[in-house]
């Protein structure tokens, strides 16, 4: 099915054929490559107009997921009955922050964009982490598969929730 990649800010450059090839080897080793995915890379001022909206936070992030199977628990493929809803859902990336979080931390930005969409893609698939024990799972879902991309990529992909808890 199909990959939606939308750059809708100016600011920081986004390559997308290397964010699209890790996001097709990230749906693949979770087995969703036959679901729909859209991920839009959007301004600090955009994220936080989101953010506000739908999370009643007035602030900057760096990931925003609108999972199209909304009661999925964690790890839980879809299930869909009809073609309409073979879709995971929506993904936006806050680049200027994180962008602006790579500068302060010294890390690779293009290799925090692809943790950052593998950490959109788990939170599409019911992983959370507002509690220590989901927080658990979805850190342990998280090194599994970028582990798997590590390997498939020759890259070292860490969790972004590292030290979340």
């Amino acid at each position: 099915m199909s990959l939606i990649i939308r750059n809708l800010q100016k600011a920081i450059p986004v390559r997308r054929v290397p964010l699209r090839e890790r996001i097709e080897q990230l749906r693949c080793i979770l087995g969703v490559q036959n679901f729909d995915l859209g991920v839009i890379c959007v301004s600090n001022k955009y994220i936080r107009h989101l953010n506000w909206t739908y999370r009643g936070k007035n602030s900057f992030t760096d990931v925003l997921s609108f999972p199209f199977h909304e009661n999925l628990k964690a790890g839980e493929l879809p299930q869909p009955c009809t073609q309409d809803e073979y879709s995971l859902g929506d993904i936006f990336l806050g680049v200027e922050y994180i962008y602006q979080q790579c500068l302060e931390n010294k890390e690779d930005y293009n290799s925090i964009l692809t943790v950052t969409v593998a950490h959109g893609m788990c939170h599409l698939l019911g992983y959370k982490h507002s509690t220590k024990a989901d927080w658990q799972q979805m850190y342990e879902k998280e090194t599994q598969i970028l582990l798997e991309l590590s390997r498939l990529s020759g890259t070292n992909f860490q969790p972004l929730t590292k030290n979340h808890f």
